[in-house]
Order: structure tokens, then C-alpha cells, then sequence
């Protein structure tokens, strides 16, 4: 099977169409590279936010021209707005809210093997996705493709429009635990991502772009709420396959007190789950150190 048949396959799986049992061959060395028409931006709205006009424009400014569209579980008159304003496709997403549901959907929206799930507060540099196209293109098999990333802190006095940070103490850290994938020769090294994993989750969520017909279904479980993504990454850490690592500052995240990161730190449910993942990998003694050493990193998320 090739790999556009394949990838229709994982659609249809993403869509609950096909059995997950069914046999299917990913994408692989000695296809085609991949190029634009191969890649979603899928921008994940919920609610009002005066950010999302922001998300939209940098993606629609990028060197390389790719699909964008708008999924939702919440439409309302503001996101509608916008998705006018760029003419961006909005989709309606079935079912309960919640935020597996919610990114699961993003991609079960798209038509493409590859997809990056754009947060609606953040913003992408014009070169993302030139340059991951780029990268991905180097890799054997790949699973996930990821980039450095920045922060705009949006505090009492941070003005409007943020602060742009780009170094702090927890993304030194951060791209320390990455430095290892600079190398291409380390990106299917498991034990290698496996060993990073332990330690915490470096991979920063809206920086990733995911190779659909490389990955399982549905990519991310509702059990957790804020430790999804790492939950994700350490599930599809045990696969064959490249862990693309991009070291260039290509998306800024944005913190604020009504984000949902910091709400879920406030209440203690990311601090449940992080300890959850740190004993997939450690003894419960050993989890628990980590785990407060990790819940301290944290707090450079809450303003």
C-alpha cells in the first residue's frame, strides 16, 4: 500500500471507519518526500479569545503556503469571525468537549498525513513550515516532528501585547534534554527518547507536527487532562520511527492565567498526572522525588 493509500486508511480510522486491526503499511523510505499540499495547519479554538486573530495570521504569512482550518467545539460569532476574515474552513467537532476529544477531532478533520495542531494563543514563525517540511523530509519512518519554542508572558504588566521571552531557566532545561536529537543519526534511538521521557516532557504540544499514517488511533486518550501530551509522546516513544527535533525557535507559546495549563496546575490535576507518567518509568519513591522537583519547574507557567 502506498502512502496515499495508507493514509487515507488512518483517516478513516481517525474517523472510526476501518479496524485498527487491519493491516496497512505506514509511510516509508523511498516514497515521495513530502511536500506542502501534504500538510494541515489546524488551529484548536474553544470559547472568545482576542488571541485567535493573532494564531491565524501568523500561519497565514508562512513562506510555504500550506492547508489551515479551524476546528471547534464551541462555535460563537467570534470564531466565526475570524475564520471569515482569513477564509479559513471551520469544523464543527461532535461530542462531549474535553481536551483529547478536541485534538483528536482537530485531526480527524484533516486531509493530510501531515498535521500540526495550532494552539489558539499562540503564534508561528513564517519559516515553520518550511522548515518542517524540511526535516521531515530527512527522516527514514518519521512519527512526530517537533520545534524549539519561545514564550509571550502575558502579566499584569507585560502590556497587551506580551513579553517575548526566549530563554529561562526552564527551557534551557528543556533544550538540554533535546540537545541529544540535533543529531538525525540519534532520531530512532528509543532508549535514547525513552531516557528523556523519565525526566519529564521537554516536547513543547502546539510545536508538533504528526505523521497521521505513522501513528496509533486515536492519537490522544481521555484519561488525563493535563499530561495528555506526554502521555502521547511516551506512548509513541516506544515505536519504530524518527523523533524529528527542529532546534530553531519556531512558535511562541502563550501564558496566561486563563490558559489552560496554568488553570490545571492552580488545581493540582497536572501535579496527579505528571506523577502518573513519572512512575511508567521509575519506583514509586523515585517518582515522587521527581515529581516535585518537576512540580517547582512548573510554576514558571503560572503568572
Amino acid at each position: 500500500m502506498g502512502r496515499t493509500a495508507a493514509f487515507h486508511y488512518a483517516l478513516r480510522r481517525l474517523r472510526g471507519n476501518a479496524p485498527a486491526t487491519a493491516g496497512w503499511e505506514e509511510c516509508r523510505d523511498g516514497v515521495m518526500p513530502f511536500s506542502a499540499a501534504d500538510h494541515t495547519f489546524v488551529i484548536c479554538a474553544y470559547g472568545e479569545t482576542k488571541f485567535l486573530s493573532d494564531c491565524a495570521r501568523s500561519l497565514c504569512e508562512q513562506t510555504l503556503p500550506t492547508r489551515i482550518l479551524i476546528a471547534t467545539s464551541t462555535p460563537n460569532d467570534s470564531i466565526r469571525r475570524v475564520a471569515a476574515s482569513y477564509k479559513l474552513r471551520l469544523c464543527i467537532n461532535e461530542g462531549a468537549p474535553s481536551i483529547a476529544h478536541d485534538w483528536n477531532c482537530a485531526l480527524g478533520h484533516c486531509e493530510t498525513p501531515l498535521v500540526t495542531i495550532a494552539h489558539q494563543d499562540d503564534v508561528y514563525a513564517p519559516q515553520f513550515a518550511e522548515l518542517v517540511l524540511d526535516y521531515v523530509n530527512r527522516a527514514e519512518h518519521p512519527l512526530l516532528a517537533f520545534t524549539d519554542y519561545g514564550e509571550i508572558r502575558m502579566g499584569s504588566h507585560s502590556g497587551s501585547d506580551g513579553i517575548v521571552v526566549d530563554n529561562t531557566k526552564m527551557l534551557a532545561v528543556k533544550r538540554a534534554m533535546l540537545a541529544p536529537l540535533k543529531h538525525r543519526r540519534a532520531w530512532r534511538n528509543r532508549p535514547l527518547r525513552r531516557r528523556m521521557m523519565s525526566l519529564g516532557s521537554p516536547i513543547c504540544c502546539p510545536s508538533v507536527t504528526y505523521c497521521l499514517p505513522n501513528l496509533p488511533s486515536p492519537v490522544f486518550r481521555s484519561q488525563m487532562r493535563g499530561g495528555l501530551d506526554w502521555d502521547a509522546w511516551e506512548r509513541i516513544s516506544r515505536m519504530q520511527g524518527d523523533f524529528v527535533y527542529i532546534p530553531r525557535i519556531l512558535m511562541h507559546h502563550r501564558i496566561h492565567l486563563e490558559s489552560e495549563t496554568s488553570a490545571l496546575i492552580q488545581d493540582n490535576i497536572r501535579s496527579q498526572e505528571d506523577l502518573e507518567m513519572f512512575r511508567r518509568f521509575w519506583p514509586k519513591p523515585v517518582a515522587r522525588a521527581l515529581n516535585g522537583l518537576y512540580g517547582l519547574s512548573l510554576r514558571s507557567n503560572s503568572l
